[in-house]
């Protein structure tokens, strides 16, 4: 018996027509390889969709790929993620669960979370994943020693990260402990971390996280290029399955120092990769000499790669030594404020009456205070530290 485990599909995710198919495409491609496998069950550790209510067409391609398993007699197990599941309750998951195509497994009976048994005899159950991590509370509720103490071959499907197990970039995100987990299963099987782990833990069982099914971001795309999942059998023995539809072109490029049109140059003479049909990442970073970033003829540039698939343009790290000047360090936030204001160029104010207005602008509503009286109070406090009270009382 061998089963696969999927994550964060994020059917819908992209803007970018090109990209929002290649979504949908690993994710057809993914459940073939399923079928080519013989696997006895797939699950989805959440988030299938980029929302809850995505639009027609993509839920019937999904149903479509779906109904492939369905055809098989192979079931889908599925728990809503924080992108699929709605606070409203309504998610086009029900919709899939009603048509017979997916089974959600986070089911409760008498506040119980309970066990969907698959036709091998593996029992399956799990927690969905909530917006800002709100589903800690519904770990909290959990009877462990219950669900720890049920017999036989047990998969816990969760969307959430694990403070003991999360990357380095991702180190002052708040997650939660291991031992919000019920103990005992064979398998965990996560989702909602886009990072690829694998590792047992004593007392647990087997922890994975596939990864994202397909990149959803510009730096996942430059970090992994491609999505996967992985298929897993009755020793936890795994195999990770790489999800390649496009090869990745990347081309990081500095211009410190430059002025606006020897970037350009300087851009141009680097785009020297056969890039036909391929997804092309541009990230340009550094501190321009002289000009805007506007004088740097993009068009020139994209024009030279016109055979991509598609291009992502990245200048997030590409400023003007103008602008650079501007940029203070981060310390105390008073030493910031006045360093904003000692850089102002109208005069025309102190920077003690600055400050001033600045405290009296962080004023916050008294209880019970009416927000039409909070308003009038902060403007009158503002009149009087300019004073411009005769103005103010010859309106």
């Amino acid at each position: 018996m061998k089963f696969a485990h999927m994550a964060d599909c994020h059917i819908g995710g992209w803007h970018d027509p090109k990209l929002r198919q290649l979504g949908i495409d690993s994710f057809r491609k993914a459940i073939d390889i399923c079928l080519q496998e013989h696997v006895a069950f797939v699950l989805i550790a959440g988030d299938l969709f980029n929302t809850a209510l995505p639009s027609i067409d993509l839920i019937k391609e999904t149903a479509s790929i779906l109904n492939k398993l369905k055809e098989h007699d192979i079931e889908c197990y599925i728990i809503p993620g924080s992108h699929d599941f709605s606070p409203s309750g309504k998610t086009m998951l029900d919709v899939l669960e009603k048509a017979g195509l997916v089974h959600n497994v986070v089911r409760f009976k008498d506040n119980k979370l309970i066990f969907t048994e698959d036709k091998t005899g593996v029992k399956i159950t799990g927690i969905m994943g909530l917006k800002a991590g709100l589903e800690k509370e519904k770990y909290k509720v959990l009877n462990k020693e219950e669900l720890a103490n049920e017999p036989g071959f047990k998969i816990f499907m969760f969307h959430t990260g694990i403070d003991e197990f999360k990357p380095k970039d991702l180190e002052k995100v708040e997650m939660q402990s291991i031992v919000s987990l019920p103990k005992n299963f064979n398998y965990y099987a996560g989702g909602h971390i886009h990072y690829i782990f694998n590792q047992k833990k004593e007392n647990y069982g087997l922890i994975v996280y596939p990864g994202a099914l397909f990149p959803n971001n510009f730096s996942e795309l430059e970090k992994y290029h491609h999505g996967s999942f992985f298929i897993i059998n009755d020793q936890l023995e795994t195999k990770q399955i790489e999800v390649k539809l496009k090869e990745v072109v990347k081309f990081d490029i500095n211009v410190d120092n430059l002025s606006a049109h020897e970037a350009e140059v300087k851009i141009l003479s680097e785009l020297n990769q056969e890039v036909t049909d391929k997804i092309v990442l541009l990230r340009i970073s550094g501190v321009l000499e002289s000009g805007k970033i506007s004088d740097i003829n993009f068009k020139v540039i994209l024009d030279k790669l016109k055979s991509a698939y598609t291009i992502l343009k990245n200048t997030n790290k590409l400023t003007t030594k103008e602008i650079q000047e501007l940029e203070i360090e981060t310390g105390n936030v008073d030493d910031v404020e006045s360093k904003l204001i000692q850089k102002q160029e109208d005069k025309t104010y102190s920077e003690e009456l600055i400050k001033h207005l600045m405290e009296i602008l962080s004023l916050e509503k008294n209880e019970g205070e009416k927000k039409y009286d909070f308003e009038n109070r902060l403007e009158k406090e503002v009149v009087k530290v300019l004073n411009l009270e005769g103005c103010y009382n010859a309106r």
